[in-house]
């Protein structure tokens, strides 16, 4: 699979590194197997990747009448103005070109990160490796799957993947990266409301062991009950996102959804995601054909090891966030060149000691000449360094001002924007509250009780069956996901003196 003999030929091995999770591991003699730090070594090639939570992604249309030659501009200004960026901050912008149909328009995806970011997670390890040949946004990693033919190309597939410091799901659509969103529960937030449902605070190291171990699948009842309860929150999230990728993207249907962690597959969480979702689910744990000593390697790993072997065989198609580049070679590097220069000065010196001699002569006479003009053009320099050094003082005052300015103006439009949208978009509780009842009333589905605080809703549900409220719940989930953060409804138990169904529901609205 690793052609050690291609174009770049002085890479003997591959080291990719997982700068989140701490986790490194290294592909050498056809064996990729766990490391434990990276080290300075020009014969690996070192690949990372930065997280979902990280950077900002979105794609812009263009007229296919712009000249090539003016692409590049137009996209990083489309990427300040629809994106908001703050212009006094430097960004990376990086795109390429989606596939579409489309004859009108060329459609490009972005990825935006700012410098500092990549530097805080990044520069510990170039501390210690010199360089990183390649950084990834990690929604793109999976494209590898389809260049590689691990996973055929037709259909549309989603990856949903937890880690302890973000959690995303990425869609695919025959084969081309389509869309990616950050999913507001990661494996720390799992933690922390499976501690406060329990209401202590259990080890950390006991929690993620069961998870890995038993998964929903639990013979813990108290375990079990309490994690189905956060991942029926978390996949209240995922069928948001998926319902509007369906809907902003014109796709009919997810052909197959994959479900993993950091530390590998969740027991059960496949089958939960069939029921809850109704879609064909299976757990992220493929196979990549290459040999290794360990029982489980992160699938991130894998695919860092898959883009590796791609970005090799040609650079040219990879969104490429890093900002350490390996040092060049020795001929090409000013201390090389100059001691290259040494070498031949002192060959031809050695060879033509005569025309060295007279060369010397020649020279000390022309710097004798040259040091009385650079005495006058010294005093005529020492001015305008004067002169310039007022215009800079200046100029570095009214760059005071103009920043104080805008900000300013900035929290004035803020402010403005606010004041504009709380007039405009601010939508009385009064009707919705109306558009519940209504809705109540199709479903034969009563109100028995209701509270409100702030933009949270109480609503006591009293029905002749616990289909009728199930059906209702589900129907407002689906018709008025713009309108409701979240819907959710903790027990619909029946009422053994009335023969009735009842229900709590919470309601928040956006």
């Amino acid at each position: 699979m690793f052609n050690k003999n291609a174009s770049k030929s002085a890479i003997r091995n591959i080291v990719t590194i997982d700068a989140y999770g701490g986790k490194y591991y290294q592909f050498k003699d056809d064996i990729f197997e766990e490391l434990e730090k990276p080290t300075y070594n020009l014969s690996n090639f070192l690949t990372s990747y930065i997280s979902n939570k990280d950077f900002i992604t979105s794609t812009v249309s263009i007229s296919r009448s712009v000249p090539e030659e003016d692409i590049d501009d137009i996209i990083e200004i489309k990427a300040y103005e629809e994106l908001g960026l703050d212009q006094a901050k430097e960004y990376i912008v990086q795109h390429y070109e989606s596939k579409n149909d489309n004859s009108g328009e060329r459609e490009f995806h972005l990825f935006v990160i700012e410098p500092i970011i990549l530097e805080g997670y990044f520069l510990p390890i170039k501390q210690q490796t010199k360089y990183i040949d390649l950084i990834i946004p990690i929604p793109l990693l999976f494209k590898a799957l389809y260049t590689k033919d691990i996973l055929p190309e037709n259909g549309t597939h989603s990856f949903v993947y937890f880690a302890h410091s973000d959690a995303f799901i990425v869609i695919y659509h025959r084969g081309e990266y389509l869309y990616s969103k950050t999913i507001e529960y990661n494996l720390t937030r799992i933690y922390d409301n499976y501690c406060e449902l329990v209401g202590e605070k259990i080890p950390e190291n006991e929690f993620f062991r069961l998870l890995e171990q038993e998964g929903l699948k639990s013979a813990n009842e108290t375990y079990q009950k309490n994690l189905m309860r956060i991942f029926g929150e978390v996949f209240i999230n995922i069928n948001d996102i998926i319902i509007y990728a369906k809907r902003a993207f014109e796709i009919d249907m997810i052909d197959k959804m994959f479900l993993g962690s950091v530390s590998g597959p969740i027991i059960g969480l496949d089958d939960y995601s069939q029921n809850y979702l109704g879609l064909t689910s299976v757990e992220f744990n493929l196979q990549y054909r290459i040999q290794n000593n360990t029982w489980y390697i992160d699938q991130l790993h894998y695919l860092m090891l898959l883009n590796s072997f791609e970005y090799l065989e040609n650079p040219y198609n990879f969104i490429n966030f890093t900002n350490f580049p390996r040092p060049p070679a020795f001929v090409n590097r000013a201390s090389g060149q100059f001691l290259i220069s040494a070498f031949a000065t002192i060959s031809l010196s050695v060879a033509y000691p005569v025309m060295n001699l007279v060369g010397t002569y020649l020279n000390e006479a022309k710097t004798f000449a040259l040091n009385l003009q650079n005495e006058d053009a010294s005093k005529e320099a020492e001015k305008f360094k004067k002169t310039l050094g007022e215009k800079k003082k200046e100029l570095d005052r009214l760059d005071g001002e103009i920043k104080q300015m805008s900000v300013q103006y900035n929290a004035k439009t803020k402010t403005l924007i606010a004041i504009y949208d709380k007039k405009i978009n601010y939508r009385l509780k009064s009707g919705i509250l109306h558009m519940v009842a209504d809705e109540l009333l199709k479903f034969g589905v009563h109100i028995e009780d209701l509270k409100t605080d702030n933009d949270t809703i109480w609503l006591s549900l009293v029905g002749t069956s616990d289909e009728k409220i199930a059906e209702y719940i589900q129907y407002v989930t689906e018709t008025h996901y713009k309108e409701l953060k979240i819907i959710d409804i903790q027990l619909i138990k029946k009422d053994p003196d009335t023969e009735y169904y009842r229900g709590i529901l919470k309601v928040d609205l956006r």
